[in-house]
């Protein structure tokens, strides 16, 4: 007889799978985080991982390697360019899927969605080309009241608070703030510089400077023009270095005082021994409207833990669609994990390009695998057992098979989650089963005793009565 050929599997790059016991704690978090949505009120919805091409693209999400889907088996006709993909995020498919079931929704329309999306991305650390997302939007019809823009911090701050993963905060911002000192630039334009101003903190001062005052030089016709917008620029990030190190309060008493034509306002008593601040040169309506909106949202937040909340100017957002408020939430226990676990914001109207309405929203998403692979390398997650099972019902011969099987049922019925143990073994291999997975409590079901694996006690029980 020839050998047997054996395939040795290798995992796919950028596909996780965890071992059981980590997968227990990525479920655990996951039903806390689906319990803390429903709570707000918030309804479940799960949208297909197949989407039309031009679906996922009419957003002009042109910049995500989206995974396209053939058929291996395809007819001729069928062997054309691909129409389906995988979707890249939620927020797409939610639009769609309001706009087709418009008249059947209840608005506003508070949603959240925990499925797995796709991406094409370089595998490393916290980045995954297959992963989960945690997402909540709220919908509505014509105009979304403001306070839903303070209500997505305050919901996402309790969900990632209890899964005790250390200090969090939410960073704060309007784009409208610097689409309104940018408004002689076009949209094109604005987008372009957007995205120099969210690498801030990952260039060097100078360099970082220097890139955003060539940019408006060379794309601003007048010299007069794009001088004060950088001088605007400048101002602006000044106050947001100040502000961040400062109570939430005091960020919002300056920003009122901003908001109220006072913008020569001194930050600390630094500055005001070396310098004042310049003015702005020309804020628009547009600024001093991002401006209120963002005072409204943070006074609505002010009763969070301190320094969980704060005001950051340079907060853009790379996806052009958000138009307000938008929202980044960064690990402060882990200073080398940089990157936002969590963001979102507010939008005018994604639905547009599906249905004749206008259907502003905001949400927020928890990039959830990027933060449980990031936890899990930090030593966060703590898998003492590799077993939802409660209780293990021991098998001490054959014949005790029955009286077992009756017991792990009525102990079922009272809540717990119960396994038979498989074989009739000896007792001290039962146990140790029960110690290599983690199994709380043994049951001997012809003694009527139970033992406490952890407290290495043991003691008679009333299986009817011992109820979880």
């Amino acid at each position: 007889m020839s050998k047997k050929q054996i395939y040795k599997p290798k995992p796919i790059s950028g596909f996780p799978e965890w071992l059981p016991e980590t997968r227990m704690v990525e479920q655990q978090w996951l039903d806390h985080i689906r319990r803390v949505f429903e709570s707000y009120g918030y309804v479940s919805i799960e949208t297909p991982a197949a989407e039309e091409i031009d679906i996922l693209t009419a957003k002009g999400e042109t910049d995500k390697e989206i995974y396209t889907l053939t058929r291996l088996q395809a007819d001729e006709d069928d062997k054309k360019e691909a129409r389906i993909g995988l979707h890249f995020d939620q927020t797409v498919p939610f639009a769609r899927y309001t706009a087709m079931h418009f008249n059947e929704l209840d608005f506003p329309f508070k949603r959240y969605a925990m499925q797995k999306v796709w991406r094409g991305e370089r595998p490393q650390l916290g980045r995954m080309r297959e992963f989960y997302q945690c997402d909540i939007d709220v919908i509505h019809v014509d105009h979304l009241p403001l306070h839903f823009d303070a209500e997505m911090p305050a919901v996402i701050h309790e969900a990632l608070e209890g899964l005790d993963i250390g200090s969090i905060q939410i960073g704060i911002s309007n784009r409208k703030i610097l689409k309104g000192l940018l408004n002689r630039l076009n949209e094109e334009q604005q987008t372009l510089l957007f995205r120099i101003l969210d690498k801030k903190d990952k260039l060097e001062k100078g360099d970082f400077e220097s890139q955003v005052k060539d940019f408006i030089s060379q794309n601003t016709e007048n010299e007069t023009i794009a001088s004060y917008m950088f001088s605007d620029i400048k101002t602006l990030l000044a106050y947001r270095d100040n502000l961040i190190t400062l109570p939430l309060l005091e960020q919002i008493e300056i920003l009122a005082k901003i908001h109220d034509g006072h913008i020569d306002y001194d930050l600390n008593q630094e500055l005001k021994a070396n310098s004042t601040l310049p003015n702005f040169k020309h804020p628009t309506t547009e600024f001093f409207v991002g401006l209120e909106e963002l005072i409204f949202v943070l006074k609505n937040l002010k009763n969070l833990p301190e320094n969980s909340v704060v005001c950051d100017f340079c907060l853009i957002r790379g996806l052009d669609y958000y138009t307000g408020t938008v929202y980044e939430t960064r690990l402060l226990d882990i200073p080398e994990f940089t990157s936002s676990v969590c963001s979102g914001g507010r939008y005018d109207d994604l639905a547009g390009s599906y249905i004749n309405k206008h259907l502003p929203g905001v949400g927020i998403s928890i990039g959830f695998t990027r933060l449980f692979d990031v936890l899990r390398h930090n030593g966060y997650i703590k898998n003492t057992r590799k077993t939802p099972t409660d209780i293990l019902v021991a098998l001490p011969k054959e014949k005790d098979r029955e009286i077992a099987n009756q017991a792990a049922q009525t102990l079922r019925q009272n809540g717990w989650n119960v396994e038979v143990y498989h074989a009739p073994q000896k007792i001290a291999k039962q146990i140790g089963y029960a110690e290599k997975k983690g199994i709380p409590s043994i049951y001997f079901p012809d003694l009527q005793e139970v033992k406490d694996m952890t407290a290495g006690t043991q003691s008679a029980v009333t299986i009817a009565e011992w109820v979880k």
